[in-house]
Formats: C-alpha cells, sequence, structure tokens
C-alpha cells in the first residue's frame, strides 16, 4: 500500500508539472500576487473536456492543473494524501474513502441518467438474467459506482459477493478481460457502457433502473475547502453552467468528447444520450441515500465498521446550484 502511495504521488506531481492550466501570468515576471492553484481530478471525459466543449474553461483569476484517474477510487486517495484538491467520482467512492477515514468533503452533487450504469455480457453468453450471474466471473471496478450497483443487483436476487466470483479490475483491465472472454460479465458505466455495446457487442444484462441513485460528486480536500475557497466556488459554478449547457448541446458535447477521448464519435454520441448529469442540491435526500449505500457495504463486508455519511459532506456550495 505504502509503495503504492507514493507511485501514485510521484505520477501526480509529474502530472501537475506538465498539467493543462488556465491563465499563463507567471508572478516573478509580472511582480502580481501568485495566483491560487486548484489542483483539479478528472477521468475519461469528464470535467476538463466538459468545460471546454462549453466554452468555460478559460478566463479564470486561478489557476487549474489537470490530473487523469482511471477511477473514483485512486481519485480520492489523491485527495487524501493532499496531492489533488478536489475532483469528480460516482456514487460510491466517497462511501469507501470515508470508511477508511480518509479527509474529504462531498461538495457538489449531480444526478445522471441511470442507463449509464450497466451490467453487460457476452452477446452469445448463456447469460439472460441476473440470477445467473451466481457462480460466475464479474468484473468490477472495487470501490467504484459499478460496485454498488452490482450489489443491489445481487441482493435483489438474494445473492452476496460470496455467491460470484468478483474480478477486481480497473476499466481498461477489465474491458481486456471482457473482451478476451475471460470473465463472465461486467458492471461498469459510461462511456466504457456504449464502449463495451458498439466496439465488443455486448449486450445489456440490467443497468441501474431499480438498483442505483444516479448520483455524481465533486469531492474535495477540507484543507481547499477552507483554503480556496472562491477557486472552488468559481470551479464548481463554471461547472455547473457546464453541465446546464450538455443537457441542450449533446451533439456538440459528444463531439469534443470523442476528440478528448479518442473514442468514436458514435461511441461518444451513444455515451452522451446516457451520462448527461443535472446539479442538484445536496440535500438530506442524497446523504440519506448514501447513508443507505455505506450501510449495505458494511452489511456485506466490504466496508470496515459503520461510517455516518453526512459527516463527510459540505453544504457551503449549495448556492451554486440555486444560482442557475
Amino acid at each position: 500500500m505504502i509503495s503504492t502511495a507514493r507511485r501514485l504521488l510521484a505520477v501526480l506531481l509529474l502530472t501537475a508539472a506538465a498539467g493543462t492550466a488556465c491563465g499563463s501570468e507567471d508572478p516573478a515576471t509580472t511582480g502580481q500576487p501568485a495566483k491560487v492553484t486548484l489542483r483539479v481530478g478528472d477521468q475519461k471525459a469528464g470535467s476538463q473536456a466538459l468545460l471546454k466543449a462549453a466554452g468555460l474553461l478559460d478566463g479564470t483569476d486561478y489557476t487549474i492543473t489537470w490530473s487523469q484517474f482511471t477511477s473514483g477510487p485512486p481519485l480520492l486517495e489523491a485527495v487524501n494524501a493532499g496531492a489533488v484538491d478536489v475532483g469528480g467520482v460516482g456514487n460510491t467512492p466517497p462511501v469507501f474513502a470515508a470508511a477508511a477515514g480518509s479527509k474529504i468533503k462531498v461538495v457538489a452533487a449531480y444526478r445522471q441518467n441511470l442507463a449509464a450504469a450497466a451490467i453487460v455480457v457476452p452477446d452469445a453468453s448463456p447469460i439472460t438474467a441476473p440470477a445467473q450471474l451466481k457462480g460466475k466471473k464479474v468484473a468490477v471496478a472495487k470501490g467504484s459506482s459499478a460496485h454498488y450497483h452490482l450489489l443491489s443487483v445481487l441482493k435483489k436476487e438474494g445473492l452476496t459477493f460470496a455467491d460470484i466470483l468478483p474480478q477486481y479490475l480497473q476499466p481498461a483491465d477489465a474491458l481486456a478481460a471482457f473482451s478476451g472472454g475471460t470473465v463472465d460479465a461486467w458492471a461498469i458505466w459510461d462511456p466504457f457502457t456504449s464502449q463495451a455495446s458498439i466496439q465488443h457487442k455486448a449486450r445489456l444484462l440490467v443497468n441501474g433502473e431499480g438498483y442505483v441513485n444516479g448520483l455524481n460528486f465533486q469531492v474535495a480536500a477540507p484543507s481547499a475547502v477552507d483554503e480556496k475557497e472562491a477557486a472552488l466556488r468559481d470551479f464548481l459554478t463554471r461547472l455547473a453552467k457546464a453541465r446546464a449547457w450538455s443537457v441542450n448541446h449533446k451533439a456538440e458535447w459528444a463531439k469534443v468528447w470523442a476528440a478528448e477521448t479518442g473514442l468514436p464519435q458514435e461511441v461518444a454520441d451513444a455515451a452522451v444520450d446516457n451520462a448527461v448529469a443535472t446539479p442538484i442540491l445536496i440535500d438530506d435526500a442524497v446523504v440519506t441515500s448514501e447513508q443507505q449505500m455505506a450501510d449495505a457495504f458494511s452489511a456485506e463486508g466490504l466496508i470496515p465498521g459503520s461510517l455516518k455519511f453526512a459527516d463527510f459532506v459540505d453544504q457551503r456550495f449549495n448556492d451554486v446550484v440555486s444560482a442557475q
């Protein structure tokens, strides 16, 4: 674990040094006070691509550096380690991070189309119903939103993780395993859902309807919330505007998404239809829904002990949503 964390931090430091930045003035040459630097963690087709598509990436009075992650759990490890100030994740990574005692605060929430979450099987698979996952190898990223989706599907069928053979793989490795036939099913989210379906003829077993809450979050380090509040507020405001823009500009958003990720345009088009997320208030309903998830993971023995999710929430930026 220690060596892994050190490697992660080393990579992040290199990424930040070479990362994309908004604002180019050098305080050493202009004589102006040093700008605040907001270090943002991102995922495939995430905040940076969306802000660029909406024309809201530039013109800040602070600097943004970007670091890319394969999924939410390693992103939140970086937030806890102090290497990243804020980043976007699904509904489950904050639960696992909180259970591990990480220093995090959920500062913004979004609700996504439930079709973005999926459990898929190969087109020729004999599996036609969730109950048939029993005894099967299922790829899933541990601590990701797909992890809870899979847990919820199993629970509804009277199964537990002990009844399947979970294969804990990050998306790229899971895609290789799925396309290579070494796993029987894959629990995933868009754009990987659309990629599996279009490029690898995956067949949908179930989507998120009736299983997940469809929540996404921006999660920050407590130190960033207190020390970089103005920059963080501006960033969250821009992101809320960009998400609102994406609802009515799906074709433009998909074009940028394809260019930024290298995915075929048809994959990006399909993913955008599923992945549009609307800013919402972090209210009691959001906290309660996440608490229920935490309790379910605890009961399954997938996280240690119990936790109070409300302790890891900061609602001071709710006015960003109200202002839209």
